[in-house]
């Protein structure tokens, strides 16, 4: 079991930056791959990024390619995103997920364990 508890959200005008981070509990962090998926107001929850248990992979959606960077440290049980060249759209609440061995990483379906979400808006 895992909980996970995410923090750095805010406001920040276009083209700037913001760092998110997802804190884990338990002792089986290593064992996960961990994802944020993010939801805007009226849409669906989207995937935006995924990392390996070890951080050796990495996987992003076409829109934040790029921009996003998504890396971790086991040893502080943590997944980090770093969004830069943040855009307009990118505002949403930024979820961090977690699940053990799993091949379709973009959907929600896929995920068991999910954090309360932070806000990340951005101004144009």
């Amino acid at each position: 079991q895992v909980q996970l508890v995410e923090s750095g959200g805010g406001l920040v005008q276009a083209g700037g930056s913001l760092r998110l981070a997802c804190a884990a509990s338990g002792r089986t962090f290593s064992r996960y791959t961990i994802a944020w998926f993010r939801q805007a107001p009226g849409k669906e929850r989207e995937f935006a990024a995924a990392i390996t248990e070890t951080g050796r992979m990495a996987f992003y959606a076409d829109s934040v390619k790029g921009r996003f960077t998504i890396s971790r440290d086991n040893a502080k049980n943590s997944v980090y995103l770093l969004m830069n060249s943040l855009k307009v759209e990118d505002t949403a609440v930024y979820y961090c997920a977690a699940v053990v061995d799993s091949s379709d990483l973009a959907s929600p379906l896929t995920y068991r364990h999910w954090g309360q979400g932070t806000q990340v808006t951005v101004s144009s």
